[in-house]
């Protein structure tokens, strides 16, 4: 059936509702046309997986989504490259984010997020306690942290604040550009491109400085040994080498530009997922009761580590049924297949475009009962199995999140601390915000909450 510039202009306003109304009707899948373009949207986990798994090899990047992404990150990042470099790059990255690497960087995010908290423990002298708290500034401020000297290796002289408001200022052009019939080119004089093209500039002098910051370090100091796991993230892209091609690195432009990949997307989805996190506690007292008994009983009163996570089930299923329920990630999955496919019943033609939202096939009745409720228990060990696919909050296939152990690891060590000092409550009378699409799904409205400390 086709559709025109109305169903876009639909989906730009509001993309999960308007693609929901698709979903009620054909609830496996859904073929159209809009415009010049022939697409299908795939909802059943067999066929998400049969597509993003099973015949990987078929599809690719949607050429629009790469092009923005470039224009936000660069031309060389692993959001971007395809094929031969792709299958390259992504070898050398993985060994920045293997287990034991994540758990070294345990050390940032206790650091990061005892130093934030410290922050709100002075708060009565100027806020009291039952002033609720704007719970993405706050998890912003620790994610952006944490980045920094998981990346960097330290968190000197650098705007965080201006860092957060340029990358929102890219995300929010990005998205804004899937929707428009034609891509604006960055020299185009429209407010929110021009916003973007500077966002982009100065974050490029940024990271352009820490690299030449890290390789000035490395002439004056010892160099890493190869297996170090204690070592930052840029030092581990300046050094990596392929392992089937051992003389090789990375190139200068591709350091730069994965360095922006992380430097953006290793805080604001981890940050909005903590902000979903906490309001969905401080809503549900009874799961927050459970919670406070499991962490105190864990930890009591030391600092996490990578290992206690472990023995923290309760927590952990409170994250993923979050992530469920607002993923950070929660559109754009795009793919456009490169040959002819079959994907369940369906036949694709060589460049038709597949778009998986994550969003709503984890709000399918059929896979989560009462799939609009907050139940951890569907997470924990034993409980019934999901089919594989109908929970992807970061992704399915050989382009899953290289970063999803990061992320995890990240929001179990904040909510765990946080659990540990504060009681969170919902302030009476409050409403519940509604989600805002960009290229992350983030609360509409502050997103704000009681801390009381325990």
């Amino acid at each position: 059936m086709p559709w025109g510039l109305s169903f876009l202009r639909a989906m730009r306003r509001d993309y999960l509702g308007t693609l929901a109304k698709v979903h009620a009707q054909c609830p496996d899948a859904a073929r159209m046309q809009v415009l010049w373009r022939r697409s299908v949207h795939v909802f059943h986990p067999d066929m998400v997986r049969e597509l993003l798994v099973e015949q990987a090899d078929k599809v690719q990047r949607w050429e629009r989504v790469t092009t923005i992404f470039a224009m936000g990150t660069g031309q060389e990042g692993v959001l971007v490259t395809e094929g031969a470099q792709w299958q390259r790059q992504r070898r050398l990255l993985q060994a920045g984010f293997g287990p034991k690497r994540v758990s070294a960087y345990t050390r940032h995010m206790v650091y990061a997020c005892d130093s934030a908290l410290r922050a709100l423990d002075t708060s009565p002298h100027n806020t009291p306690h039952d002033t609720p708290h704007d719970m993405h500034a706050l998890m912003t401020r620790v994610t952006m942290d944490v980045i920094v000297r998981a990346l960097f290796g330290h968190a000197r002289q650098i705007d965080t604040a201006r860092v957060s408001h340029a990358i929102h200022a890219l995300s929010t052009e990005g998205y804004a550009q899937v929707f428009r019939p034609w891509l604006l080119p960055a020299w185009f004089p429209w407010p929110s491109v021009q916003r973007a093209r500077r966002a982009k500039g100065w974050l490029d002098q940024l990271i352009a400085g820490q690299i030449a910051h890290k390789r000035a370090e490395a002439q004056t100091t010892p160099a890493h040994a190869p297996d170090n796991e204690a070592g930052d993230l840029l030092t581990m892209l300046l050094q990596a080498r392929d392992p089937e091609q051992p003389e090789q690195g990375l190139s200068p432009q591709e350091v730069h530009d994965q360095t922006m990949v992380m430097f953006q997307a290793g805080h604001e989805t981890s940050a909005t997922a903590l902000t979903w996190w906490a309001g969905l506690v401080a809503r549900h007292p009874e799961v927050a009761q459970r919670l406070h008994h499991e962490v105190d009983s864990v930890l009591q009163g030391a600092m996490p580590h990578a290992d206690c996570t472990q023995r923290m089930p309760w927590l952990m299923a409170s994250l993923k049924e979050s992530l469920r329920l607002y993923p950070a990630a929660a559109i754009l999955m795009t793919r456009c297949s490169a040959h002819d496919l079959h994907c369940g019943p369906w036949q694709l033609a060589a460049g038709d475009l597949i778009t998986i939202t994550p969003a709503l096939i984890q709000r399918d009745a059929r896979w989560f009962p009462e799939p609009d409720q907050f139940k951890p228990e569907r997470f924990l060990p034993g409980a019934p199995e999901t089919p594989r696919g109908a929970w992807m909050p970061f992704g399915s296939g050989p382009r899953v999140c290289l970063g999803q152990h990061f992320a995890m690891m990240e929001m179990a060590i904040v909510s765990a601390m946080l659990l540990q000092r504060f009681a969170l409550e919902w302030p009476q009378g409050h409403a519940w915000p509604e989600g805002e699409v960009s290229i992350t799904l983030r609360p509409a409205t502050p997103m704000l909450v009681r801390l009381t400390p325990r």
